[in-house]
């Protein structure tokens, strides 16, 4: 019976903080968040000692990303405080990766200077779209100026990794509007870029309307063409499509944090809703605030639920992360950590991927195509 020789991973760890406030709800996020910011103070309180229970974790940190939930709902010396925290409690190593997510409508110059002061080097802007009726159907409570003004306001204050998000695949958005959302992004020169096909979750108010019957979402075929549109034409400007929804100008400006998700790399998560992984075990956070500071003030770790994973699940899962980067899986490394032989144990069904034009193979990599990238959920089943 093949095993996994070793789980441990030499990188160093990631780390990630929920932070769980909106100032309003978007109609199709289904991620926790309440409304209640004055709730700040006691949620910081509670993130420091939480923080206590993982100094352990790893010996060394060297990304840190801030998500939501919208950060930026925080102050700027809220934020810096969070990371004067984070940086008392854990090995942060001096060429850490720093990511912030702001929302358009929460910041400003003055704003994007004090994250670059808290010592924040890379910003990531939900703008999502630059035209306000996609905006407004999708519930954001930022107009296109707006988004415009925060990517500015990014370079402004001297950042030089900025991240853009978008959506496509809304109900009423055209390939030409698509397009000229992606060109409008363009103008800033992001160094990243995340597009991200509209996915509705059931108890959503987006989900509601969509079972009665008000809008559809386009089906597979269609969702192809905006994937596929999307791309070529970044890649076309000098972007590597280098994971399903991601982009980047060069392969230096990969997310690092996000790759750690897709390489098995430990991740501690901190705040209501967070994830950690350690290795071979899986665990998450009370997805409720109050529940969370129940427990971080009762002095026990604010943990809801676990799961340690078998090898085969593992393995599963490590063949689900590579067919969605484009670096794809070397052989002789899964091999070597995950104990099969993919080439020679599935080397039929590898050879069938690739007359379908889904994946690329040589002696030692398998990597997905373009269509192969869309089709990711299903090629690690093979």
């Amino acid at each position: 019976m093949n095993s996994i020789k070793t789980m441990e991973n030499s990188a160093p760890a990631g780390l990630y903080i929920y932070v769980p406030f909106c100032r309003s709800k978007c109609a199709y996020c289904d991620f926790y968040s309440i409304t209640d910011g004055s709730q700040a103070a006691g949620y910081l309180h509670a993130l420091s000692r939480e923080m206590e229970h993982y100094r352990e974790f790893a010996p060394l940190f060297d990304t840190v990303y801030v998500g939501g939930g919208t950060p930026s709902c925080l102050d700027t010396g809220q934020l810096e405080e969070l990371l004067h925290r984070v940086r008392e409690a854990f090995p942060i190593a001096p060429n850490s990766e720093i990511t912030v997510e702001v929302n358009p409508g929460d910041v400003d110059t003055v704003f994007m200077r004090g994250l670059r002061d808290a010592g924040v080097n890379r910003v990531s802007v939900g703008v999502q779209s630059f035209d306000d009726s996609i905006l407004k159907s999708l519930g954001r409570r930022h107009n296109g100026r707006e988004g415009r003004e925060a990517v500015e306001a990014a370079r402004a204050a001297g950042f030089a990794n900025v991240g853009v998000d978008l959506i496509y695949g809304v109900p009423g958005q055209s390939h030409d509007l698509w397009q000229e959302t992606m060109e409008t992004a363009l103008v800033f020169n992001p160094e990243h870029l995340s597009c991200y096909e509209l996915t509705l979750e059931e108890g959503t108010p987006f989900h509601r309307r969509m079972e009665r019957g008000e809008f559809s979402l386009p089906g597979e075929e269609e969702a192809y063409r905006f994937f596929s549109m999307t791309s070529a034409f970044l890649e076309q400007r000098g972007y590597t499509h280098y994971e399903v929804s991601n982009f980047a100008r060069e392969r230096a400006l990969i997310s690092r944090h996000n790759h750690k998700y897709w390489d098995h790399t430990p991740c501690l998560g901190l705040g209501p809703a967070a994830h950690s992984f350690n290795g071979t075990r899986r665990w998450w956070n009370h997805r409720s605030l109050e529940g969370y500071g129940r427990d971080v003030a009762s002095g026990l770790a604010p943990v809801a639920g676990a799961e340690d994973l078998t090898p085969e699940e593992l393995r599963l899962e490590a063949l689900y992360f590579g067919f969605r980067t484009k670096r794809g899986i070397h052989g002789p490394e899964f091999r070597e950590r995950y104990g099969i032989d993919l080439f020679r144990e599935k080397g039929p069904a590898l050879r069938c991927l690739r007359d379908e034009g889904l994946v690329t193979l040589d002696d030692e990599f398998m990597a997905p195509t373009r269509r192969g990238l869309a089709l990711a959920d299903r090629l690690c089943l093979l």
